[in-house]
């Protein structure tokens, strides 16, 4: 209890030493408190004194921290670089403030030389605004005054058919018409157009005795043809078919004349009528040769001397193929060109045989006289010779195996069936006809079959009688397709055949083979050919081909090309200046109404080879666009083309006969849309571009926010009906050129390369010119042919990714070119540069032309491509194969020549000579 209250009485007990320890504690607080006052307040003030005694000091030199001169701050050691900077800055500013006062002055001036330049801007647009007036005021002077110096040139006014037109001068007798004495030309205007009228036979008593395959032949190919008119009173020509009747059902002679004479616009004589009898065997008979037919024409496979009025009547051919297309894999290749037999003739000549034509003529022999020395015994034993001499294989029968078939009086009947004569052609390199004994038969509808058996299978004809007519033979050169030998000659014939080169052989299996598809194959042809030959006689010009109508597919344009660094690239060429101009159009082909102009478009630049066979005859249809392709050599050129050799002119202007032409490039795509604006970026300022017409392969139309960029010419986006590559080369109404550049979506080109290929096209128009080659090669283990794109010293085709060719070669392809092709590329997707490249290669007998040393194209991030397939190349093999069989021969041609510039890799100055030579 004691302890406890000690302890709250602070501890008093045990001597005080808490009291103690509390207040020893306080006096340490008090003291350190007091000490770190003295020292902070203290000793600055004692320092500060020390300092400012020491610096008022007299002895300068004892001033240690006193304000010193600049010499003297500069003494010291690490100072002095600073001082140094200092210095450079200062002398820095003062130049940089003199370029700034120069630099205000310039501007100050450049600023007075803008204006005076906004002015003078100002002042050339009123300039050019009065030129303008002056050039519109001249350009209107210049029409008045041509207007006054050429008379106006308005079409004919247009003649219709009269029922009361004056009739016209009768000629002595009908066997003496022609078309100046029985042939109404006031029917037929230059302008009309041509329009035939076409008689239904199905309304006439005659019509039920025709043959029903050539009724339904003859109807189907009046229903497609471009001249028919249902319009009677505006018709140029009124056709009538009669031919080939049914003998059971045929109807008398003279009733047929009666309905002849009937017809609604024969008007008495039947001038400009032409009677169609149409032969599908070579037992037809000349019926018509017993009626009066009066000024109308005859078109038959058979005439006689006195029947026949040459510039008036037409020779046709037989019509085998009524309705049926001809299987072009079924008919024998044209090569090997000499076949196991040299030549071959079955026949059985008939004495016995009497028709009424034979008693009808009785009264012209007596007329006539005696007839010619007979040759057909000197024939028989000269033949039989040759056989038995077994110098060459032979096949001649001079009597039939079985019943032959009905003929003429003095005419070789054929023998056997069709199928069994075709295999003996097959093995025969040459075809012998003979004609008729009678000399007053000209042709004979037996010897058009043999001819047109021969045609068929690539056996060459040899006719032995000059006298003969052949189907169309004022139109057709028969002499490059067949051997036409006199009689009296047959002691030679066997020499003859003998001596001609295996390259001629095949030229003369190449022309026929040309003449039988264009002329005699089908019943469409058969009655063009007609028509045709007609509309030629009265100098009428041939309607022009369809072109195919492009759908365009709006699409928004408007981005701004960019500029892609390989296209930038021209290498070291200078191929010519950018043309400012705009799109310039090639001029349309107008054929001038004159028969001895459109002779003149025959020549294809004068080329040597089969150019005028195919297609392009006298009386062939006419392209819109062929003008400058078949007679560009004028020898005129104009100011600005073609000035010399000096490079300066040379890169000036284009240069050539034709010196303005532009191109058009065609891109075919599908679905690649990112791709495809990139090409297209890349055409960006191509010289002598005209156009693109972009061939939208897909039915899946482009994205709507698409935006197509703007580079400088039209970009034409056309829909197809659907996806096939032969779209490539349709001949669009949109293509306004006749150059056309066709290229892939994913090709890569430079500029350069563009304009070298260009110009070597022009001077090459009939040919392929492009840059990358392809050839063609034998298989000999398995005897085909094969597809090959390995780098090689000879190429035989230029692939169409990227290529320049006619336009004339889209009409060929889509309309001329036979339609198995066609469908061979749309089942593979695939070879449609292959067909191309056939076609060509078989109309000019001319290899392709290479450019360049390219060989391949790059598209790096391209997706896969069509050609990247595995089985690309096996569909390739087989449509090379197939187009030899569809055309019976190779035509692809081989060549090592290749051009490039000479000075494409060489650096030489813009004022020096820069030209181009081929290698």
């Amino acid at each position: 209890m004691t302890g406890y209250t000690m302890l709250r009485n602070g501890g008093v007990g045990n001597g005080g030493q808490p009291w103690v320890l509390r207040w020893s504690s306080r006096i340490r607080l008090t003291w350190l408190s007091f000490t770190l006052f003295i020292i902070l307040v203290f000793f600055p003030l004692i320092a500060h004194y020390y300092l400012t005694t020491i610096d008022d000091a007299d002895d300068a030199g004892k001033r240690i921290f006193g304000p010193r001169t600049g010499n003297e701050l500069c003494e010291v050691k690490h100072v002095q670089d600073l001082c140094r900077i200092r210095e450079s800055v200062s002398e820095e500013l003062l130049q940089l403030e003199a370029k700034r006062q120069e630099l205000n002055s310039e501007i100050a001036k450049l600023n007075l030389k803008i204006e005076a330049c906004k002015k003078s801007i100002e002042n050339a647009k009123q300039d050019l605004l009065q030129l303008k007036n002056v050039i519109s005021q001249t350009e209107h002077s210049y029409k008045e005054l041509m207007a006054q110096n050429q008379p106006k040139l308005s079409l004919p006014i247009r003649l219709l058919p009269d029922k009361d037109e004056a009739n016209l001068p009768l000629p002595k007798s009908s066997r003496n018409c022609r078309l100046h004495n029985c042939f109404d030309y006031s029917r037929c205007p230059l302008t009309s157009g041509f329009p035939v009228y076409v008689y239904n036979s199905d309304q006439y008593p005659f019509g039920s005795a025709l043959d029903p395959l050539i009724k339904q032949a003859f109807e189907a190919t009046v229903r497609t043809n471009v001249y028919v008119t249902e319009n009677a009173n505006i018709a140029c020509v009124y056709i009538i078919l009669v031919g080939e009747m049914q003998e059971p059902i045929m109807p008398k002679l003279t009733e047929l004349e009666q309905q002849l004479h009937s017809l609604p616009y024969w008007r008495t004589d039947g001038h400009n009528h032409l009677i169609i009898n149409l032969s599908r065997k070579s037992e037809t008979q000349n019926f018509i040769y017993n009626i009066s037919t009066g000024r109308a024409m005859i078109a038959q496979s058979t005439f006689y001397d006195v029947q026949y009025r040459p510039g008036f009547d037409i020779v046709v051919s037989p019509l085998v193929h009524a309705m049926s297309e001809p299987n072009f894999l079924e008919i024998p290749p044209q090569v090997p060109v000499k076949r196991k037999y040299l030549f071959s003739f079955q026949g059985e000549k008939i004495e016995s045989l009497r028709s009424s034509l034979q008693e009808v003529r009785s009264f012209e022999e007596e007329i006539e006289g005696n007839a010619p020395a007979d040759y057909d015994d000197r024939i028989i034993t000269t033949l039989k010779a040759v056989q038995d001499s077994k110098l060459d294989f032979v096949l001649v029968e001079f009597t039939c195996k079985n019943q032959p078939k009905a003929s003429l009086p003095t005419e070789w009947a054929l023998c056997g069936e069709r199928d069994d004569r075709l295999e003996l052609l097959k093995l025969s390199t040459f075809a012998l006809i003979i004609t008729p004994g009678d000399t007053h038969l000209l042709i004979s509808a037996g010897c058009t079959m043999r001819l047109f058996e021969a045609l068929e299978v690539g056996a060459i004809p040899v006719i032995l009688g000059e006298q003969v007519q052949l189907p169309y033979h004022d139109m057709i050169r028969w002499n490059e397709a067949a051997l036409i030998i006199p009689k009296p000659r047959i002691t030679e014939v066997h020499f003859l055949l003998r001596s001609i080169s295996d390259n001629d052989l095949l030229t003369m299996r190449r022309q026929g083979r040309f003449l039988w598809e264009t002329y005699f194959s089908t019943s469409d042809n058969v009655f063009s050919t007609v028509l045709a030959i007609i509309r030629t006689r009265i100098q009428i010009p041939a309607a022009p081909i369809r072109e195919e109508t492009a759908v365009e597919i709006p699409h928004r344009s408007g981005k701004a090309a960019g500029t892609d660094p390989n296209m930038a690239d021209n290498g070291d060429l200078d191929l010519g200046p950018v043309e400012t101009e705009p799109p310039y159009a090639s001029p349309k082909y107008l054929r001038n109404f004159t028969l001895t102009a459109m002779d003149i478009y025959r020549n294809w630049n004068s080329a040597p080879g089969p150019f005028h066979l195919f297609p392009h005859t006298p009386f062939d249809p006419i392209l819109p666009s062929e003008a400058k392709f078949l007679g560009s050599g004028t020898g005129f050129r104009p100011i600005g083309g073609g000035a010399g050799g000096s490079g300066k002119e040379f890169q000036a202007a284009l240069g050539g006969n034709v010196p303005r032409e532009q191109f058009t490039v065609v891109m075919l795509t599908y679905e690649r849309e990112e791709v495809l604006m990139n090409s297209l970026e890349r055409l960006n300022g191509l010289p002598y571009l005209n156009k693109v017409v972009v061939v939208w392969n897909s039915p899946k139309l482009p994205s709507e926010d698409l935006l197509w960029p703007d580079i400088g010419v039209p970009i034409m986006v056309v829909r197809t009906e659907k996806n096939s590559l032969n779209n490539r080369f349709l001949p669009w109404d949109e293509i306004e050129t006749e150059a056309i550049l066709s290229i892939d979506d994913d090709a890569h080109l430079r500029h350069d390369e563009i304009m070298f290929g260009f110009r070597v096209w022009r001077e090459a128009r009939d040919r392929i010119v492009g840059f990358p080659g392809r050839y063609h090669a034998w298989d000999i283990p398995h005897q085909s042919w094969l597809y090959n794109s390995n780098y090689s010293c000879e190429l035989s085709m230029v692939l169409t990714g990227a290529a320049f060719f006619h336009k004339y070669y889209a009409y060929l392809y889509s309309y001329v070119m036979p339609q198995a092709i066609r469908d061979m590329v749309d089942e593979y997707i695939n070879c449609e540069d292959i067909a191309m490249n056939f076609l060509v290669s078989h109309i000019t007998r001319k290899p392709p032309i290479k450019v360049t040393s390219r060989w391949t194209f790059r598209c790096p991030g391209c997706p896969q491509a069509l050609s990247h397939d595995d089985s690309h190349f096996h569909e390739r093999h087989k449509c090379i194969n197939f187009f030899v069989k569809v055309y019976g021969y190779m035509p692809l041609l081989y060549t090592q020549f290749r051009v490039d510039s000479v000075l494409f890799k060489t650096r030489l100055p813009h004022d020096k000579t820069k030209c181009f030579k081929f290698i």
